[in-house]
């Protein structure tokens, strides 16, 4: 990971006594951090730490190495799945007491498969300010550089580790009309890439390992082949993509779609209707329901 060669980043006050940090209005700021070089924090994050009256970290060891590199050492307090319930209250009464309080994960964007979900909902429940302080998200990072189409994806996290559920979430995702993204552990990304080849069939895939670090790679190719390459469990945080169904670049449009529905909904119900059309046509299942479903109520 990158150090910063020198404080010239920092903002100094206009006596040229130090670095000048902003106060902060009352709220729980969401702070992303970089995820892997260090470089990748942004100016408005750095204010938002260094002035920030508590700092919620996942782990507060990960995180001080951050505030280091950059001379930053506010009060930590430690924020994790195994300790979120006990140490909400204690939060939502800073926020009650109008503290600033910031949230960051061990890496990337907090919330984004991190602790944080609930805390946001509460205190937003509470009237409390919520900023979001945006910067680098490993999905996003992978999604980009994967060649993948881009303009509609999903991110469903981590699949399950045991190989029954793992076939069963993959089957719920098969037919989104979508780029996927997902996260995945070395020792579990052959058989998810294997248990993925199953459920996707032949789509390309792209997998982005230790994304802005030293050793960063994306591979790319077919799922099958990407399994196969494998042949020892990567080191590294990984993240895993996979292609929208072939049937999505079939070309055909919601008029040549709803066309062939409607003669079909007068005598079938919207679900045989949406199967024969998908079938017919060789668009997504889910796709051919959802027009049908507009063609239905149409008046």
């Amino acid at each position: 990971m990158d150090r910063p060669s020198s404080d010239r980043s920092k903002p100094r006050d206009p006596k040229g006594e130090g670095p000048a940090r902003p106060s902060l209005e009352a709220g729980l700021y969401i702070v992303a951090t970089p995820i892997g070089n260090l470089r990748d924090i942004t100016l408005r994050a750095l204010d938002v730490l260094g002035a920030a009256d508590l700092l919620l970290a996942e782990d507060t060891r990960v995180t001080g190495k951050l505030l280091a590199a950059y001379g930053l050492g506010p009060r930590m307090l430690s924020y994790h799945e195994h300790n979120a319930d006990a140490a909400r209250p204690k939060v939502l009464a800073a926020l009650a007491e109008g503290k600033a309080v910031a949230l960051v994960s061990d890496a990337g964007t907090p919330l984004i498969s991190d602790p944080g979900f609930k805390l946001v909902r509460q205190a937003a429940a509470a009237g409390h300010r919520i900023v979001p302080i945006p910067g680098a998200s490993a999905a996003l990072a992978a999604l980009v550089t994967a060649g993948l189409p881009t303009d509609r994806f999903l991110f469903a996290g981590f699949p399950p580790a045991k190989a029954g559920a793992r076939a069963a979430f993959l089957a719920e995702l098969a037919e989104i009309d979508a780029t996927l993204v997902f996260y995945e552990t070395g020792p579990r990304l052959k058989a998810s890439l294997e248990a993925m080849a199953t459920a996707f069939g032949g789509r390309e895939g792209a997998i982005g390992r230790e994304l802005t670090k030293m050793f960063e790679e994306v591979r790319r190719g077919s799922l099958t082949g990407l399994a196969a390459a494998i042949d020892a469990p990567p080191k590294g945080e990984i993240v895993v993509l996979v292609g929208p169904p072939a049937a999505s670049h079939t070309g055909w449009s919601d008029d040549d779609i709803d066309a062939v529905l409607r003669p079909l909904l007068s005598t079938l119900s919207v679900k045989e209707a949406a199967a024969q059309v998908a079938e017919t046509l060789g668009v997504p299942r889910r796709a051919a329901y959802a027009r049908a479903l507009i063609v239905r109520d149409e008046p």
